[in-house]
């Protein structure tokens, strides 16, 4: 495997272990094609569809990780794949303000998916839709933890006033 030039021994230590990995999810992605393709069942098809979706940003996220890692350890200059937390634009507290907005789209679509779940409860032996609608509630929940990031370090940054995190989330 490649070595970073320049790069201190935890940086290429850590650039091994983010190729490698990049690598086993290319693995895995051919595994999870393949068996979908050899099943025979299209519930199972679709199901290993939507894991090979995650798969697929998985790997493109190992590849920017250790393009980034690249980028800063040897100093090329270039901007990482990956970009630093060090710039929220001209206007972080935009930033916070549209975080928000956002946040608040995302919790009402989260109390909505709730209340479809509950619907469509005693479909579950018959059907895909309860599992479909419980994964997009893991999805909203995972957006949400995002946009609480993106406020938390964006508020940093901004001439906006901190406020409770405890009291907004």
């Amino acid at each position: 495997m490649a070595k970073l030039i320049g790069a201190s021994v935890w940086e290429n230590e850590l650039y091994q272990h983010l190729t490698g990995h990049e690598a086993a999810e290319q693995e895995l992605l051919t595994e999870y094609r393949e068996a979908a393709e050899s099943s025979g069942s299209g519930a199972f098809a679709y199901l290993v569809g939507l894991i090979v979706e995650d798969e697929v940003r998985h790997h493109r996220l190992f590849a920017q990780l250790a393009d980034s890692l690249r980028t800063d350890a040897e100093l090329g200059g270039g901007t990482p794949a990956v970009p630093r937390l060090d710039h929220w634009g001209s206007d972080p507290a935009r930033v916070v303000a549209l975080t928000d907005a956002l946040l608040q789209r995302e919790r009402d679509d989260q109390r909505e998916l709730h209340r479809l779940a509950s619907t469509l409860r005693d479909l579950g032996d018959t059907n895909l839709w309860p599992l479909l609608v419980r994964l997009m509630e893991r999805d909203t929940d995972k957006h949400i933890a995002v946009l609480k990031f993106v406020r938390r370090q964006a508020r940093r940054a901004s001439p906006v006033p901190p406020v409770d995190e405890d009291a907004v989330s």
